[in-house]
């Protein structure tokens, strides 16, 4: 036996003496592999983070985090009973109900709002109620209206006067100025006029904001774009409406309403200028249905809700397809005239992009353009993404 474990013990140490032979050759390389291993930083591979160590965990330690923002959706009042079926639909998941709108007439009087109905519902839902000041008359925002409202005086304090009672006589919390088209050399008087009726707005305890048209830069010019002051309406308003929509639009050729990197262009910007926690970006609730081919000065193309276009692309057999630039959907159909149609809108993944766009800026809100129409998949994922603030 003694004999037997003598030999195993030299035929182990001369197959040992084989082997470290064997791998002589590769010694140094070996050695260098080991050098450079030691030297690289660890990375915390997977298995670096499982711990085998339990403890006791508070539930609110590994509950997802919803990021809070504000949302505002703007609704038009035009028939009372839908607009409080409305109300109530999406109230809970509205930091703001606008309603569009208070029109101003050049005396400075306001043009009164059918909201009683809805401003009612508004009292079962966690939203607040924001009312929305235009300077809108006979189809179109007035550049006349304005300019009076801004250099006169006595208009102007009779304006401010019918607000802030109707304010206080119907119960609305927020204001929201949405003047448009206003002249280029009138920027200075627009500024003027925020600057007096914004700090007394505010001192009788109601939130300001206006609504800004999608500006690139400060130098960008024209009726819609050049009297609106992004840095100076960031330095009065407590927030921001960005109206980032109507790149398609109705009486223009076929293309996404709100396209993300149009969208992103103008968030840019804006950050340059206002913070942005008083940033709210604006989101559309519809697309528009163009008849092929597009001839500028044909009729507009029809506005359709986002459901009402999906139901539409099934009912025809037609492909949703979708443009990844400007991350938003579109199909061709027959129409029933024989003619090719185009539908630009909006879907879950649409509504993904801007969502997304919001988290990384890390902006106050989103502001829709315009409730009662149909979109049960945003208010699905923005139930699933954010928590909605309610101010009190």
């Amino acid at each position: 036996m003694k004999r037997m474990t003598l030999f195993l013990l030299g035929f182990t140490m001369l197959l040992s003496g084989c082997m470290g032979n064997t791998g002589n050759a590769n010694d140094s390389e070996t050695k260098n592999k080991m050098m450079r291993s030691a030297n690289q930083v660890n990375e915390k591979p997977r298995v670096d983070q499982i711990s085998n160590k339990t403890k006791d965990t508070n539930p609110s330690e590994t509950e997802f985090k919803k990021r809070k923002i504000e949302t505002i959706g703007f609704l038009e009042p035009v028939d009372a009973n839908a607009a409080s079926k409305e109300v109530r639909n999406t109230g809970n998941l509205l930091s703001y109900t606008a309603f569009f709108s208070y029109r101003v007439k050049e005396d400075g009087s306001l043009i009164p709002l059918d909201d009683q109905k809805p401003l009612s519902s508004v009292k079962d839902t966690s939203t607040v109620p924001m009312l929305v000041l235009t300077n809108f008359m006979d189809g179109n925002f007035s550049p006349d209206i304005a300019h009076k409202i801004f250099t006169d005086k006595k208009a102007s304090e009779k304006l401010m006067t019918s607000l802030l009672d109707t304010m206080k006589a119907k119960g609305y919390k927020a204001l929201n100025i949405d003047f448009e088209h206003i002249r280029e050399k009138d920027r200075a008087l627009f500024n003027g006029f925020l600057e007096t009726i914004i700090p007394r707005v505010q001192k009788e305890g109601y939130l300001v904001s206006t609504a800004l048209a999608p500006k690139t830069s400060d130098e960008q010019a024209g009726p819609w774009h050049g009297a609106h002051d992004y840095k100076r309406h960031g330095e009065l308003a407590d927030f921001v409406i960005l109206m980032t929509y109507e790149w398609g639009w109705s009486g223009g050729p076929p293309m996404a309403v709100s396209p993300i990197e149009q969208v992103k262009k103008v968030v840019d910007y804006a950050l340059t200028e206002i913070p942005r926690e008083k940033i709210v970006m604006g989101a559309p609730l519809y697309g528009y249905d163009w008849v092929l081919p597009y001839k500028k000065g044909s009729a507009f193309a029809k506005r359709i809700a986002p459901q009402e276009a999906a139901d539409l692309a099934v009912a025809k057999g037609a492909e949703v397809q979708f443009d990844n630039k400007s991350q938003s959907p579109f199909f061709y159909y027959k129409g029933d005239d024989g003619k090719k149609h185009v539908v630009w809108f909006e879907n879950e993944q649409s509504a993904r992009a801007k969502f997304k766009l919001i988290q990384d800026y890390k902006l106050r809100g989103v502001a829709y353009w315009v409730l009662g129409e149909p979109f049960p998949e945003n208010w699905e994922l923005l139930n699933e993404l954010f928590k909605i603030k309610h101010p009190k």
